[in-house]
C-alpha cells in the first residue's frame, strides 16, 4: 500500500487569498497587452474557419445519407408493426400504450418503457366497485410497475381486457416449458 507523506488537503481558492476572485475588486490589467491579445486571437479564429467549414461540409454529406437510410428502414418496420393490434388507454393522469415495441407507462411527468423481452409478465384487475382498472408490468428480477387508470364506466374493463389480450397474444413470447402432460393432451 502506497502512502503519502505530507498534508492531504487541497490549497484553498477564494477571496481569502486571490482578490481577482471576487470581479471589480482589482484593477484591471493594463489595457494595451489585453487588446493585443484579444485581436490576436480573433485573427486566428478568422484564419481557421474556412477550413472547419469545408472539413465539416465534407463529413456531414455521408452522415445525412446514412441517417435518412435508418430513418427509411424505421418508418418500414414501423408500418409493417403498425398493422398489428395496439392497445392505448389513458385518463387525466395515466397513460399507458402497448404495442410492438412493448409496453409505454406514464403517471404525470414521470414515464417508464419496458421493451417484450423486459416483460415476464402482464396483470389486469378491475375492482368490484369503482372505475379504476389495474395493470401491472412484472418483470423477470421480481420487480412490479402498477399503474391506474380511471375508466368513464365500467363498461370499458371489459373493451379494454380484450384488446390487452389481443396485444398481448401478438407479441408477448411466454418462454416457459410445458409440463410433458399438457404437451401430450394438446397433441391428441
Amino acid at each position: 500500500m502506497e502512502q503519502r507523506i505530507g498534508s492531504s488537503s487541497q490549497p484553498l481558492e477564494g477571496a481569502g487569498f486571490d482578490p481577482a476572485f471576487i470581479p471589480g475588486l482589482t484593477p484591471p490589467a493594463s489595457g494595451e497587452a489585453g487588446e493585443t491579445e484579444a485581436e490576436e486571437a480573433v485573427e486566428a479564429v478568422e484564419a481557421d474557419e474556412p477550413a472547419a467549414e469545408a472539413v465539416s461540409s465534407s463529413a456531414s454529406v455521408p452522415e445525412e445519407t446514412e441517417a435518412e437510410e435508418t430513418e427509411a428502414e424505421e418508418t418500414e418496420a414501423e408500418e409493417d408493426a403498425a398493422n398489428g393490434p395496439v392497445f392505448e388507454a389513458s385518463d387525466r393522469r395515466a397513460r399507458i400504450v402497448a404495442d410492438h415495441k412493448g409496453v409505454r407507462l406514464s403517471l404525470d411527468d414521470q414515464a417508464c418503457e419496458f421493451r417484450w423481452d423486459e416483460i415476464g409478465a402482464v396483470e389486469t384487475e378491475s375492482p368490484r366497485f369503482g372505475k379504476r382498472f389495474t395493470i401491472t408490468v412484472h418483470t423477470p428480477d421480481r420487480r412490479w410497475y402498477p399503474i391506474e387508470i380511471e375508466a368513464g364506466s365500467r363498461a370499458r374493463f371489459t373493451e379494454w381486457d380484450e384488446q390487452l389480450d389481443a396485444v398481448l397474444d401478438a407479441y408477448f413470447e411466454d418462454e416457459t416449458p410445458k409440463p410433458e402432460k399438457e404437451e401430450a393432451e394438446e397433441s391428441e
